[in-house]
C-alpha cells in the first residue's frame, strides 16, 4: 500500500496495518484474541503511537476550499459543532452534489458495504474468513436479483429526479477522486479500493429496505414447517391472529409432500438480514397542541450498530429547504421536514409477499407447470467473486412468481420434483419508489405529500404528514396484492393458478384519512385497519403495547414540542404492568423467588436501567416461553423464540395444555411451569449477578449494541470503537428496546431500536427535533464517532436551523465548494 507523507515512516506503518490486515482475515488470531494482544503490546510503543497519531490526522477536510466536478456555482456546506452539515447552494442540483461529497467524508465505508450487500457483492470484499453469512447474502441477493433491479428503475426516474441522483453520484465520485487523506481504515485493512459511485448504487438501497421491511416469507416458511409437526390449531395458539379463531392449514395440494422439511433446509440457507423491524409515528392537530399548529413526532427502529444508518443534514437554496435523516449512499431525505411540510414512516407489516411451491415438469426439469401448460424456467448465471478462494458460478432461475429461493446451498430443497419462488412487489423492475421519495422531499402542502407517495411501490408504509396550513393526515401506499385464494399465510402451490395474485389494490382502497375528529393519528405498527375494512392487508399484526401506551399518554390534552419529545422516551411496558399480576397470582417457591416476587408487586413496569424488575421480569418472560413451547416445537423453537406475553395469556387462560412438558412422564399445569422459569431465570441470574436481587441492574445487561461490525471483531480496536452504553426500555416500551432472546451469550442486550427521532413543529419548523444514536463521522478516530450517544439515550435533541451567520457565529466550520474548471461549459 502507499501511505501519504504525514511525518511518519511508511514503511513501519505499513507493517503494522499488515499485521491489523492478518488479525482481520485469520479467525485462529480472532479465536486467541489474547495473543494477539500481547503481540500487539509488544510493539514498540512509539510505533503504536505514531500509528494512531497518523490515523487521527486523516480527518476530511471541513473548512477551507474545495474544488468539484460538474458544480455549476460555489456551495458552502457548514457543519456545526455536532458535525451536522449545513449546505447552501444555488440551486437543489448542487446541493445533491455537496451532500455525495460529505456522505463519502464522513460514511464512506457505510456507502461501499450497503452497495455491495445490495449487488451482492460482499463475498469479493471479506471473503468467509468471518463465516459464510456474506457468501449466502451474495447468492440471495442476486438470485433476488436486487440491483439488476435497481439499474432498471433508473428508467423510470423523472428529469428532476435523475438529476438528484446523478449529482449526488458526481459529489462522491469528486470525494473519490480529490481527497487527500487516507480512506477510512476499513479500506486500508481490506486492501480495498472502492470503485466509482453509480445512481443504481444509491437505488438500490430503497430496494434492500423493501425486503427488510416485508419478511413474511419467513413466517410463511416458519408456519409450513411448524404444520408438519403441530395441529392447525396448535399453530393458531402460536399465532393468535385477529379476529381469532382462524384456522391455519396448508393448501389441499401440499398435504402429501414434505413441505416442512424441504422448507426447513432453504429457511436455514437465508440469511437473518436484521431483527424484526418497528417503529413509532404520531400526529396531532392543532387542536391537541399547544401552538395551535400541528405536531409530528416520528422514531424508525432498526438493527443497532455504530455508526448509525442515519446521517442529519440541512439543505438550503433560495427555492428549496429540507432538513432531517439521510441515509448515506442516497441523495434524498428519509424523514423530516423541507420547511413546508413535514412527514414520518412505520411500516405497515401488510402481506406483500408469497412462497409459491412449483412443480417441475417431470418430462424436462428446465420446465415448470403452470395452468396453461409446462413453461420454461427463466434463467441467467451468475458469477461470484469470493475473496481468498475460487470463484462460485450458479444458476438463477425464475417463474412466472418470480425467482427461486430453494436450492441456494448443497442440501437445501424442497420437496422432490418441486421449487420455491418468492412473489413480491418490491422486486419490481418498475418500482417508482425513488421518484415518490424525490416528489416527497419537493411537496408544497398535504396534497402534493398524498400526490407523491402514491407512486410508492414497497415497503407499505404508513405516513403520517401536515402542512403550516394545519392539515394532518396519514396514508399506506405501497402494492398490497390481491389473491384469488388464500391468507398468505402459508406456501401455497403455483402449478394450480388457484393462489395466483389477480392484481394490486387500488391506491384509493388503501387506508388513507385527513383531519381526525380525535385530533390525533397514532400508529405504532399496530392494525392500521379495523375488522370493517374490507380487504386485506394482513392476518397478523404486530403486537399493539406501544400504541395503546401513546394514546393512553396523549388521552384528550393539549400538547407541546417538548411533551411530545418526552413521550419519546417512555419506558412503561404495558405487558409488565399488565401481565405480571396474572402470574404473581400462581405459588411460587420460597427463598430468592419471594424477594424477586416483592420487588416485582411494587414495580410500576417501567424498564430503568438502574432498576432489577425489568431484569427478573425479562428473564421470567424468556424462561417462560422456552418452558411452554420448547417441548413441542423442538428444533423449530429457535426460530420462534420472542418475548410472546399475549401468547402466553392465551395459552394460560384458554390453551393450557401447552403447560404440560411432553418429554416427561408427568402432566405439569401452568402453575408448575410459572413456578419452574422464575426458578431456571433467578438462578440463572443469580450466578451473573449474586444472590440479591434487589442489587441487580437492568443496565447491568440491557446495553445498546453500538459496535463496529468490522473493527468490534479486533482485539483493541473492538474495545475502543465500542459505543455500546445502558439503556432504559424494553420489547414493548415507546423508547424501544429489543433484545434477541435466544442469543445464548447476551439475550438483554439492546440489539434493535430507534436509531433517529424526530419531532416537528408545524409552528416553527426550525424548532424541530432531531437526534440519532451514535455521531456523525464514521471514523473511530473523528470527535463525531459518538459524541451524540449520551444526548440519544438520555432523551436529549439537536435543531436544524439558523442562517450563515448564525451558524458562523455558534462556531460552525465553513467548507467553500468551487466549480472545478474541466475546460467544458457546465450546462
Amino acid at each position: 500500500m502507499t501511505c501519504p507523507d504525514h511525518g511518519w515512516p511508511s514503511l513501519r506503518v505499513e507493517r503494522i496495518v499488515m499485521f491489523l490486515q492478518r488479525i482481520v482475515i485469520t479467525r485462529r488470531l480472532l479465536a486467541r484474541a489474547g495473543i494477539a494482544l500481547s503481540v500487539l503490546l509488544a510493539l514498540p510503543p512509539l510505533a503504536a503511537g505514531g500509528w494512531f497519531l497518523w490515523l487521527r490526522g486523516q480527518q476530511p477536510q471541513i473548512s477551507g476550499e474545495v474544488a468539484l466536478t460538474g458544480l455549476d456555482a460555489k456551495a458552502e456546506v457548514l457543519r456545526d459543532r455536532n458535525g451536522v452539515p449545513h449546505i447552501f447552494a444555488a440551486a437543489p442540483r448542487d446541493a445533491y452534489r455537496a451532500l455525495g461529497y460529505v456522505h463519502a467524508q464522513d460514511r464512506l465505508w457505510q456507502m461501499e458495504t450497503m452497495r455491495r450487500l445490495g449487488a451482492g457483492r460482499l463475498a469479493e470484499l471479506v471473503g468467509v474468513r468471518y463465516g459464510d453469512f456474506a457468501l449466502k447474502s451474495d447468492r440471495l441477493m442476486r438470485t433476488l436479483g436486487l440491483y439488476r433491479a435497481a439499474e432498471a428503475m433508473s428508467a423510470g426516474l423523472s428529469p428532476e429526479a435523475r438529476e438528484a441522483f446523478d449529482a449526488y453520484a458526481e459529489g462522491v465520485n469528486s470525494y473519490l477522486d480529490g481527497h487527500r487523506e487516507a480512506l477510512p481504515i476499513e479500506f486500508q485493512l481490506l486492501s480495498h479500493h472502492p470503485e466509482p459511485w453509480r445512481p443504481a448504487d444509491s437505488l438500490v438501497w430503497g430496494k434492500l429496505m423493501a425486503l427488510q421491511l416485508s419478511g413474511n416469507y419467513r413466517d410463511e416458511l416458519l408456519r409450513a414447517r411448524l404444520l408438519k409437526r403441530l395441529t392447525p390449531q396448535q399453530v393458531e395458539d402460536l399465532f393468535p391472529a385477529d379476529p381469532p379463531g382462524t384456522p391455519v392449514t396448508l393448501a389441499a395440494e401440499l398435504r402429501d409432500l414434505d413441505v416442512g422439511e424441504g422448507v426447513r433446509r432453504t429457511l436455514a440457507a437465508l440469511p437473518d438480514l436484521g431483527p424484526d423491524t418497528a417503529s413509532n409515528e404520531w400526529a396531532l392537530t392543532g387542536a391537541r397542541t399547544s401552538t395551535g399548529k400541528p405536531i409530528i413526532a416520528n422514531d424508525p427502529h432498526l438493527g443497532l450498530e455504530a455508526p448509525i444508518l442515519w446521517y442529519l443534514a440541512r439543505i438550503v437554496t433560495p427555492d428549496f429547504t429540507i432538513a432531517g435523516a439521510t441515509v448515506p449512499g442516497v441523495p434524498l431525505h428519509v424523514l423530516g421536514h423541507n420547511g413546508k411540510v413535514a412527514w414520518g414512516f412505520t411500516t405497515t407489516h401488510s402481506d406483500t409477499q408469497d412462497i409459491f411451491v412449483e412443480k417441475i415438469d417431470p418430462q424436462d426439469p428446465s420446465r415448470y407447470v403452470t395452468p396453461d401448460g409446462a413453461k420454461p424456467f427463466v434463467s441467467r448465471s451468475e458469477t461470484i467473486h469470493v475473496k481468498g478462494q475460487a470463484d462460485e458460478t450458479f444458476t438463477v432461475r425464475e417463474t412466472r412468481h418470480g425467482p427461486v429461493v430453494s436450492g441456494l446451498e448443497a442440501g437445501d430443497a424442497p420437496p422432490e420434483g418441486h421449487v420455491l419462488a418468492l412473489a413480491f412487489p418490491g422486486l419490481a423492475s418498475d418500482d417508482r419508489s425513488p421518484e415518490a421519495l424525490y416528489r416527497l422531499n419537493h411537496a408544497d402542502d398535504a396534497e402534493a405529500v398524498r400526490n407523491a407517495v402514491r407512486l410508492h411501490v414497497a415497503p407499505q408504509q404508513n405516513i403520517v404528514y401536515a402542512d403550516r396550513a394545519g392539515e394532518v393526515g396519514i396514508i399506506s401506499p405501497g402494492r398490497v396484492p390481491i389473491r384469488r385464494k388464500g391468507d398468505g399465510r402459508v406456501p401455497v402451490p403455483g402449478w394450480t393458478g388457484e393462489y395466483d395474485w389477480s392484481g394490486f389494490l387500488p391506491s384509493y382502497t388503501l387506508p388513507q384519512a385527513v383531519n381526525p375528529p380525535s385530533g390525533q393519528f397514532v400508529n405504532a405498527n399496530n392494525a392500521i385497519v379495523g375488522r370493517d375494512y374490507p380487504y386485506r392487508l394482513a392476518t397478523d399484526w404486530p403486537d399493539a403495547s406501544r400504541a395503546k401506551r401513546i394514546v393512553e399518554m396523549l388521552g384528550d390534552r393539549r400538547h407541546s414540542v417538548d411533551d411530545v419529545a418526552r413521550q419519546q422516551m417512555d419506558i412503561i411496558s404495558l405487558p409488565a404492568r399488565d401481565f405480571l399480576p396474572e402470574l404473581l397470582k400462581y405459588p411460587l417457591p420460597k427463598g430468592i423467588a419471594t424477594d424477586a416476587a416483592a420487588l416485582l408487586r411494587s414495580w410500576d413496569g417501567a424498564m430503568a436501567r438502574d432498576r432489577p424488575e425489568p431484569l427478573i421480569f425479562e428473564a421470567w418472560l424468556r424462561e417462560l416461553s422456552r418452558a411452554v413451547f420448547a417441548d413441542e416445537l423442538g428444533p423449530d423453537f429457535a426460530s420462534y423464540w420472542e418475548l410472546r406475553p399475549q401468547t402466553l395469556r392465551h395459552v394460560f387462560n384458554t390453551a393450557p395444555r401447552w403447560c404440560d412438558d411432553v418429554t416427561t412422564p408427568e402432566t405439569e399445569t401452568c402453575a408448575d411451569i410459572v413456578a419452574k422459569a422464575l426458578t431456571t431465570a433467578l438462578e440463572d441470574l443469580s450466578k451473573r449477578h449474586g444472590g440479591n436481587p434487589a442489587r441487580w441492574r437492568w443496565g447491568d445487561e440491557h446495553r445498546a449494541a453500538l459496535s463496529h461490525r468490522i473493527l468490534g471483531k479486533l482485539p483493541i480496536l473492538g474495545s475502543l470503537t465500542d459505543l455500546s452504553i445502558e439503556t432504559d426500555g424494553g420489547f414493548f416500551t415507546v423508547n424501544r428496546g429489543s433484545t434477541r432472546l435466544r442469543d445464548s451469550a447476551a439475550p438483554f442486550a439492546h440489539v434493535h431500536g430507534a436509531g433517529y427521532r424526530g419531532v416537528y413543529d408545524l409552528a416553527d419548523l426550525d424548532n424541530s427535533r432531531f437526534t440519532i444514536a451514535t455521531g456523525q463521522s464514521g471514523n473511530p478516530l473523528s470527535s463525531h464517532w459518538g459524541d451524540l450517544v449520551s444526548i440519544w439515550r438520555d432523551g436529549g435533541s439537536l435543531r436544524l436551523s439558523g442562517d450563515r451567520g448564525t451558524l458562523i457565529a455558534a462556531g460552525a466550520e465553513v467548507l467553500t465548494l468551487t466549480p472545478r474548471n474541466t475546460g467544458t461549459q457546465q450546462k
